[in-house]
């Protein structure tokens, strides 16, 4: 095996996304030598402009029964929470026919049970990174509230809301003087909502994962600025070839690269389904309001997120070529819609920003060991959920390494599922 002089097993993390960060964090935990690989910089993609949401009772799959009726509508509204570029239709159909298999009524309980077995745990598996990196205030456990514009929208979403309460998630329906009590920048055109007591969310994703990051080279872990442009298998290691020649040993190799895993993995023989949805946010440094904990617009599908320098309102979808340009008005498209919702929103200083979300068509990642090489384990593909499922990705990395049972069944989240 490769070592270092010190004898530890080396491993090499590819990303320093949240998920790379956290599995890293993990891993020095128990003493391995951990080297993190990283293109850009940490938190340079999705981890960096996401919502912060930590969402434990986050469970339904984003593929339901009845969508295929929407297709027609993501085509047509360009400025609709789900786009798709025509430019783009027909190099995604192979994925969306998947994405609305998957969405099959005999399909949907395991992936919920799923979903709620990585998500549930978020907070318990964040607690011993945030202890180390000295990061706990970063993290906020207040609560989230959903709010429906009308009653019929909240009821023709209880079936999502049964299938949590099936599985132990607290909610509680509030009506119009509940939610003004809660949320009183809220304009009174929302009829009813529901408040997800055990949520929270992160005031500040892109320092987050620095602070972890600095915690893994603190600990004597290493980052290196390179991207990785392929993993080769020898008979006593794995080498890591860097994009300028260079190739490092390792005995273990993760790949937490997010959107950027698909390429390495299927130069290993492993074709996976991921596709990188476009999400954007709209960041407003003095927003004039304040806001308890985050809201949740349903019918527009995003997020206003009260964090450490102003309001982050963040999500929507958008398929497009991943070299297409941004199309910022959508960004925009949030500042219009949020003000109109929360009266006396300022958007002066507004930046906008968009990134790519890794996503597999069933809403579950990629967590287990290379098929045919335990050598090299994947993590990706954790799509809307990154920074939920972060923190339990990390734990299950760990068990794997270093030979245990992993604390939860892992089938679900096999690599070669599809």
């Amino acid at each position: 095996m490769s070592q270092n002089n010190k004898g530890t097993p080396r491993i090499v993390v590819v990303g320093a996304g949240i998920v790379g960060a956290c599995c890293a964090a993990y891993l020095v935990r128990e003493g391995y030598s951990v080297t993190m690989l990283e293109a850009e910089e940490p938190a340079a993609g999705a981890s960096r402009g996401n919502a912060g949401a930590l969402s434990p009772g986050s469970c339904i799959p984003l593929s339901m029964p009845g969508m295929l009726k929407d297709v027609p509508r993501w085509l047509m509204d360009r400025n609709g929470p789900l786009v798709i570029r025509p430019s783009y239709f027909l190099q995604s159909l192979p994925w969306l026919l998947r994405f609305l298999a998957a969405g099959q009524p005999e399909r949907i309980p395991a992936i919920v049970d799923a979903l709620h077995a990585l998500h549930s745990p978020v907070f318990d598996s964040y607690k011993p990174i945030l202890e180390a990196a000295g990061a706990q205030s970063l993290v906020r456990q207040s609560g989230c509230i959903v709010v429906y514009r009308s009653r019929k929208g909240l009821d023709s979403s209880m079936g999502g809301w049964k299938m949590r309460q099936d599985r132990g998630i607290t909610f509680e329906i509030l009506d119009r003087s509940g939610i003004r009590d809660l949320v009183p920048a809220l304009a009174d055109k929302f009829e009813c909502a529901v408040l997800q007591p055990e949520h929270g969310y992160v005031t500040n994703p892109h320092s987050l994962v620095l602070r972890i990051v600095e915690y893994v080279t603190g600990s004597g872990g290493t980052l290196r600025n390179g991207r990785v442009v392929g993993i080769e298998q020898h008979d006593r290691a794995v080498s890591v070839r860097l994009e300028n020649g260079e190739r490092l040993e390792a005995d273990r190799v993760i790949v937490a690269a997010g959107a950027w895993s698909k390429p390495l993995v299927k130069a290993l023989g492993l074709s996976v389904p991921l596709e990188t949805q476009r999400g954007y946010h709209l960041h407003l440094p003095s927003p004039g309001i304040e806001l308890p904990l985050p809201v949740s617009f349903v019918d527009a599908k995003f997020y206003a997120t009260p964090m450490e320098h102003g309001i982050r309102l963040a999500g929507t979808v958008e398929f497009a070529r991943p070299s297409a340009e941004p199309d910022y008005a959508r960004a925009r498209q949030l500042g219009t819609l949020a003000s109109d919702w929360l009266p006396g929103l300022q958007l002066t200083g507004a930046t906008e920003w968009m990134g790519r979300r890794p996503c597999l068509p069933d809403s579950l990642p990629v967590i287990g060991p290379l098929p045919s090489d335990n050598r090299i384990l994947l993590a990706f593909g954790h799509g809307h959920n990154g920074m939920t499922s972060a923190p339990t990705t990390g734990r299950l990395i760990a068990d794997l390494i270093a030979g245990r049972k992993p604390f939860i069944d892992i089938a679900p989240y096999r690599p070669d599922r599809f």
